[in-house]
């Protein structure tokens, strides 16, 4: 689903999904959620891709959902919005591979959730960070799910019931984003960390990333039980068996991705 809003790039073993329309301070529109979902989709259907960065134009990352889609609607209306939002981010995780935010600006309410949803998170030193829904009589309630999944519930609630922005040293601080590096080197750090990714074996990544997410609101007991049959079922694979070879014998593992 190509639009001019959004900006597709596969250079294997990467691919660069890019918010591309600046002006409209790339808000989640419907038509963009619906293109951005079509497009993480089919990316994690290709085998040779082993991380994805998403990454936005101009000085916002987002602001999130389009306001001009939010006024005089009915219920089934604002029912579609947040479906095609929930399946959005829900789409991000469930691809094998990693999906990297890379914020330079702004990203607030729905786009502070789609940061928090991204795997792993690189913003510049100049990026913000805020859930300012209250401010406009509109909880964000959607973002409020990655939110505290993200930073923990006290955390989320002050930016929750505050609308206040955070700054990007206070983001890495309370573990929305992993590293925070300057504006000049973002783009190189951003790739970095894909490619340090992308030179594991893409079945053990895809793996690990499926299990992160299954066992992580299981209780300890639950999450133990789950993750030893995975891990189980992750020894016989041939990758990690050329693994630990590889390791024992001192050399370089050659992947299968099988």
């Amino acid at each position: 689903m190509a639009i001019p809003a959004l900006k597709i790039d596969v250079a294997e073993p990467l691919a660069t999904l890019t918010l591309a329309n600046p002006e409209r301070r790339n808000s989640l529109s419907l038509e963009v959620m619906a293109a951005l979902t079509a497009a993480i989709r089919e990316i994690g259907a290709n085998e040779a891709v082993r991380a994805v960065i998403l990454q936005a134009e101009g000085p916002v990352f987002s602001a999130g959902h389009d306001l001009r889609e939010m006024t005089g609607g009915d219920l089934k209306h604002y029912r579609h919005v947040f479906d095609c939002c929930t399946e959005m981010m829900t789409a991000i995780q469930a691809i094998p591979q990693p999906v990297i935010a890379q914020i330079d600006g702004i990203a607030t309410a729905a786009g502070c959730q789609l940061v928090a949803t991204c795997d792993l998170a690189v913003a510049s030193e100049v990026s913000r960070f805020a859930t300012p829904g209250v401010k406009i009589g509109l909880f964000c309630s959607t973002p409020m799910v990655a939110l505290t999944r993200s930073i923990g519930r006290k955390r989320a609630l002050e930016m929750l019931l505050t609308g206040k922005m955070i700054d990007a040293a206070q983001a890495a601080e309370w573990g929305l984003v992993n590293h925070v590096v300057p504006r000049k080197r973002l783009a190189e750090e951003t790739r970095r960390l894909a490619m340090e990714i992308a030179a594991a074996s893409s079945l053990t990544v895809g793996l690990g990333k499926q299990a992160f997410y299954s066992q992580i609101d299981l209780d300890q007991p639950k999450a133990y039980d789950y993750a030893k049959e995975v891990m189980s079922m992750n020894a016989l694979a041939a990758d990690a068996q050329e693994g630990m070879c590889a390791f024992l014998e001192k050399r370089q593992p050659v992947w299968a991705g099988k």
